[in-house]
C-alpha cells in the first residue's frame, strides 16, 4: 500500500503541475491504533510553478481526494500551510511529527521542525485537543452502551492536553507513547491497553458497556482542563521573515 500511495503522490504532482514537499500519514495509523480496514489518511503540503504565483486572483489551496482503494488524499498549498504553521494549527504541528513519512525529498519539513519550538502556542493547541475531546465524548457517549473504540478519540486529545500541560511542547502523535507518559495508575493503564490491543489485532471493536475506570478519568481530566483554560493565557505573535524565507528555499529547491 505505500508503494500505491507514493504512486498517487506522483500523480498528483503530473497531473496538478505542483511539487509535493512533504507526505505523511495522518489517521489512526500514525496514532498506533489502526484496525485491519482503517482507511489511509494521507496528508500532504505542496508547492506550485514561479508562475502560479505572480497573479492578482485569489486561487484554491488545497487539494482533496478520496480514492475508491481507501486512501485519503487532502494537502495544503505551501503558503496556507505556513500561515497555518505561524498559527500554530496543532494538524500540522502533528503531520511534521508522523511516524509514517511517504515523500519528505526537501529541506521544507525540516526547517519547520526546527523552528516549531518557536511557533508553538499550548493555548491554541490546548484548546484544539481539549474541544475535540470534548464533542467526542458528547457526540459518542450519551448512553451506558457505546462503540468502545470511541475511547481512543476521547483519549488521544485529552492526554495531548496532559502532556502539553506537563511539559509546555507539543505532544507526540504516537497514543502509546502518551499512555505510558500520562498514565499512572497502572489499572487504568491495563484496561486501555487492554481495548488497544484488541484493535491492533486487527479486531473492530464493537459496541459494549462503558468502562468506570476510564469514564472516571475522562471526567477528572475534563474538569480540571475547564478550570485550567479558564485562567492559562499565552501570547505569541513570531514574526514572517522565517516563513517568508522557507518559502522562497522551497521554491527555489522545487523548480532549480
Amino acid at each position: 500500500m505505500i508503494a500505491e500511495i507514493q504512486k498517487e503522490i506522483l500523480k498528483l504532482e503530473q497531473d496538478n503541475n505542483i511539487k509535493i514537499v512533504y507526505a505523511v500519514e495522518s489517521g489512526s495509523r500514525a496514532w498506533g491504533f489502526a484496525s485491519t480496514n482503517s482507511d489511509w489518511d494521507v496528508r500532504f503540503i505542496y508547492v506550485h510553478t514561479y508562475d502560479w504565483y505572480l497573479s492578482v486572483e485569489e486561487k484554491k489551496d488545497n487539494i482533496e481526494f478520496i480514492l475508491p482503494n481507501d486512501i485519503d488524499l487532502a494537502g495544503w498549498e505551501l503558503r496556507k500551510a505556513l500561515l497555518l504553521f505561524r498559527k500554530s494549527n496543532p494538524p500540522l504541528l502533528e503531520w511534521l511529527r508522523s511516524p509514517i513519512v511517504y515523500k519528505e525529498e526537501l529541506s521544507t519539513a525540516g526547517q519547520l521542525r526546527d523552528a516549531a519550538a518557536e511557533y508553538f502556542n499550548p493555548k491554541s493547541c490546548l484548546y484544539h485537543y481539549f474541544n475535540m475531546a470534548r464533542r467526542n465524548f458528547e457526540a459518542y457517549f450519551k448512553e451506558g452502551e457505546v462503540r468502545l473504540k470511541k475511547y481512543f478519540y476521547i483519549l488521544r486529545p485529552l492526554l495531548a492536553c496532559c502532556w502539553i500541560e506537563r511539559t509546555g511542547e507539543m505532544a507526540p502523535m504516537e497514543f502509546d507513547m502518551l499512555v505510558k507518559a500520562e498514565i499512572l495508575d497502572e489499572q487504568l493503564m491495563h484496561e486501555i491497553n487492554v481495548l488497544l490491543e484488541i484493535k491492533k489485532s486487527g479486531e473492530e471493536l464493537d459496541r459494549g458497556q462503558r468502562i468506570p475506570i476510564i469514564d472516571a478519568f475522562l471526567e477528572n481530566r475534563f474538569e480540571h482542563f475547564e478550570r485550567y483554560l479558564k485562567d492559562f493565557n499565552f501570547k505569541n505573535e513570531p514574526g514572517y521573515d522565517k516563513l517568508n524565507s522557507i518559502f522562497r528555499g522551497t521554491l527555489e529547491e522545487a523548480w532549480r
